[in-house]
C-alpha cells in the first residue's frame, strides 16, 4: 500500500459524506447540518457509519475544527489540518511520524462534492453552497454577527443589531438618545495631551434605526487633529440610505462636513484611517474654544436625513 493511503481507502470504501470544513466552524455544526440527501447522492449509507466516526474523520485532531483543502495526512494516514501542520512543526500530532506534504485526496475530492448549508443559518440564511464557495458567501452574509462598534475598549461581543444596542447601553454605558438632530459639546482641561484615544461614542435612534456618532483625536502624520463621524448600525447598503452633517464652528466661522454614515461592518479603525468624517486641526479647534486656548471646548452640532 502507498504511503498513506490507508485512510484515503477506509474514506473511498465507506463513501461517508462530510459536512462544514471551515476551519472557523466546529463539529457541532455537522451534528446539526441536514446533508443526508448529500449522502444518498454519494451514495452512501449514514445508517452504517456512526456520527463518531464522520467526526473523527473530519475533525482536525489538533484544533477540533473540521478541516478544508488542503488536508495533510502522514504516512499512517492521520490527517490533520492546514493551519495546524505548521502548528505542530510538521510532525504528526497522532503518531509523531514526519508529515511531509502528503495530502488526502480521497477525502478532499468526497467533501468538495458537497452543497453545504451556510453556518449561519440558525440566525435565517437559508441558501445551500457549494463546497468552495461557502467560505466566500460566509465572510459576506448579511445574516453573520456584527461586531460591538464601541471603540474606547477590545470588545470581542458580536450579536444582532437589538443585542448589541443594549450591549452598549447596560455594558459600555453609551448615552442614548432620540432624534435625527444633536448637538455635543466636547471638553478636554489639556488638548495637547492628543493621543490614539475615543473620547465620546453616542448612539441616536433615528427613523426606526441606530447611528453612532464618533469623536476622538489622533494624529495624521505628525499633526494632532480631532475627528467625528458616524457609523450606521447594519449593512452597508442600508447605511447608503441615509445621508449626515456635521458642523463645528466659533467666532464667526465654521467648518462642515456632509457624508453618507458607513455601516458597523467596517471597522472603528478603517473608518478612521480612511479619514471619512468630519476633521479639524487641532490649532483650529483651539481658536474654535476661544478664551485663553488653553481647554478644548468643541460644539459639534449634526443632522441625519434619509434620502428619497
Amino acid at each position: 500500500m502507498a504511503p498513506g493511503g490507508g485512510i484515503c481507502k477506509d474514506v473511498i470504501e465507506s463513501r461517508i459524506t462530510f459536512a462544514e470544513y471551515d476551519m472557523a466552524t466546529s463539529s457541532a455544526e455537522l451534528r446539526g447540518s441536514p446533508l443526508r440527501k448529500a449522502a444518498t447522492s454519494l451514495g452512501g449509507n449514514l445508517g452504517a457509519t456512526s456520527t463518531n466516526d464522520v467526526h473523527e474523520l473530519l475533525e482536525c485532531p489538533v484544533c477540533l475544527n473540521l478541516m478544508y483543502p488542503p488536508i495533510y495526512q502522514c504516512p499512517n494516514g492521520h490527517t490533520v489540518c492546514s493551519i495546524c501542520k505548521a502548528r505542530v512543526h510538521n510532525s504528526c500530532p497522532t503518531c509523531r511520524n514526519e508529515l511531509g506534504n502528503i495530502r488526502c485526496l480521497a477525502l478532499e475530492k468526497i467533501a468538495e462534492s458537497l452543497e453545504l448549508p451556510c453556518r449561519y443559518q440558525i440566525l435565517g440564511c437559508h441558501d445551500i453552497f457549494p463546497y468552495y464557495s461557502k467560505l466566500k458567501h460566509e465572510k459576506n452574509c448579511r445574516y453573520r454577527p456584527y461586531y460591538c462598534p464601541y471603540a474606547g475598549a477590545e470588545c470581542s461581543v458580536t450579536g444582532d443589531i437589538p443585542f448589541l444596542v443594549m450591549h452598549l447601553k447596560n455594558d459600555h454605558k453609551v448615552d442614548m438618545h432620540d432624534g435625527c438632530t444633536f448637538n455635543h459639546r466636547y471638553v478636554k482641561s489639556n488638548p495637547h495631551e492628543v493621543e490614539n484615544a475615543t473620547w465620546m461614542l453616542t448612539v441616536f435612534n433615528c427613523f426606526g434605526r441606530q447611528f453612532c456618532l464618533h469623536f476622538e483625536a489622533f494624529h495624521i502624520g505628525m499633526a494632532p487633529v480631532y475627528m467625528a463621524f458616524l457609523r450606521f448600525m447594519g449593512d452597508e447598503d442600508e447605511a447608503r440610505q441615509f445621508s449626515y452633517s456635521l458642523e463645528v464652528g466659533g467666532y464667526g466661522r465654521k467648518v462642515t462636513w456632509q457624508g453618507v454614515p458607513r455601516s458597523i461592518r467596517d471597522s472603528h479603525r478603517k473608518v478612521r484611517d480612511s479619514q471619512d468624517g468630519l476633521i479639524i486641526q487641532r490649532n483650529l479647534a483651539l481658536f474654535f474654544s476661544g478664551g485663553d486656548r488653553q481647554e478644548l471646548k468643541l460644539k459639534v452640532a449634526g443632522r441625519i436625513w434619509k434620502e428619497q
